[in-house]
């Protein structure tokens, strides 16, 4: 890779220790906005004690992972051939569908601390978000969805859900990547995550039922399907989650083939616990009583974590990590976040800790401007 293609101090902060004291010293040394770290205690909110339930977890580590002076947004996180990626969308135009923007992949050799671009790409006319990491077959996908945008930046009011396409960037070493290569099969599909059941890959994909066309202003229904391949790239109707109000959900397989996912609603209410005995469904759907936006639905230490953009009554949206337990979340901690902010991602590292990545814009850059960047951080049992 050319010295072009390496990511700048200004694009990335190299870590040097792990520990939140260490952490805190070099955040009081270092004021570049660009490079900043913030102190593990900085607005941290750990979960308030309960009686009879999970333990409670400590956020250390908290820092600015990538800002580029751009809006970086929508992250996830997996291990492959020992080794942690991390990936996000970028954009120079910000936060709405733009042509523009393009998906980044980091990956680490030592547990988060140091990061290195592997690959980056886009699609020309088309808006990459929400990238999402699959290993699948031996092989590493990043799975984007994208807005049709023409070569300008597209009005919401001419978004079509029907022109939306998937696509991937994939590779057997995590060195040599194939991009960007079209989904088939994905077509008037909103794609999101993935994950793995027996031999197949499985693959959320929302849309408008039958491909409804509608005038422009209409209100507009979706349904949520699941879409199954056995090569991670020719994709088919496998299920459905919701008929209604479908939007994106985060699932995940026990080794029997059944499945539990959590829905975000179309509408802004609660999310949905949904739960299935096989990957196609039926998947039945339970109130969470809590509205979660970009959720993550991951295995830490045997237990189910669940994350994503809470809005508590009369403060602003922050991203926010809850227990599941017997079908009902339990507070885990609040992360330092605020604005345009959430999509969670999560691994756990060799010493049992869990490593998770977010976005955010709650800081300013010198001018005192909202900057949207990467965060990361460790969690840590009691």
């Amino acid at each position: 890779m050319s010295d072009e293609r390496q990511i700048s101090r200004r694009e990335t902060l190299l870590l040097t220790a792990i520990s939140a004291s260490a952490l805190a010293r070099r955040a009081a040394a270092d004021t570049d906005p660009a490079c900043a770290v913030l102190p593990a205690s900085a607005t941290v909110t750990n979960a308030v004690p309960m009686e009879n339930v999970s333990p409670q977890v400590q956020v250390s580590g908290v820092r600015r992972a990538f800002w580029n002076g751009e809006h970086n947004a929508f992250t996830d996180l997996c291990w492959f051939n020992e080794r942690i990626y991390l990936t996000f969308r970028s954009c120079p135009d910000g936060h709405m569908v733009h042509p523009t923007s393009c998906i980044i992949i980091l990956s680490s050799e030592d547990q988060g601390i140091s990061w290195q671009e592997v690959h980056r790409f886009s699609v020309p006319m088309r808006d990459t978000r929400d990238p999402h990491f699959l290993v699948f077959r031996k092989r590493l996908f990043v799975y984007t969805g994208t807005w049709y945008s023409g070569k300008t930046t597209l009005p919401r009011a001419d978004y079509d859900l029907n022109l939306h396409l998937g696509y991937a960037a994939w590779t057997d070493d995590g060195q040599t990547w194939h991009s960007p290569v079209l989904l088939e099969g994905t077509l008037g599909h909103y794609i999101w995550r993935a994950a793995v059941a027996g031999e197949k890959a499985w693959l959320c994909g929302r849309r408008k039922p039958g491909f409804e066309v509608l005038a422009k202003g209409e209100p507009r229904e979706t349904e949520s399907l699941i879409l199954a391949s056995d090569d991670g790239l020719i994709w088919r109707h496998g299920g459905q989650f919701q008929s209604a109000e479908g939007d994106e959900t985060a699932f995940q397989f026990l080794a029997d083939g059944s499945g539990l996912a959590i829905a975000r609603h179309g509408s802004g209410l609660s999310a949905g616990l949904l739960q299935s005995s096989t990957p196609a469904g039926p998947w039945t759907r339970t109130d969470l009583g809590q509205s979660i936006g970009g959720p993550l639905l991951a295995r830490w230490q045997n237990r189910w974590v669940v994350a994503g953009r809470r809005t508590p009554p009369g403060e602003g949206p922050r991203t926010a990590f809850w227990w599941l337990v017997d079908g009902h979340l339990q507070p885990l901690a609040e992360l330092p976040s605020g604005g345009d902010n959430s999509y969670p991602g999560l691994v756990e590292l060799a010493d049992g800790r869990a490593l998770i990545s977010w976005y955010s814009s709650h800081e300013k850059d010198e001018r005192g401007q909202p900057i949207t960047a990467i965060y990361l951080a460790e969690l840590s049992l009691q």
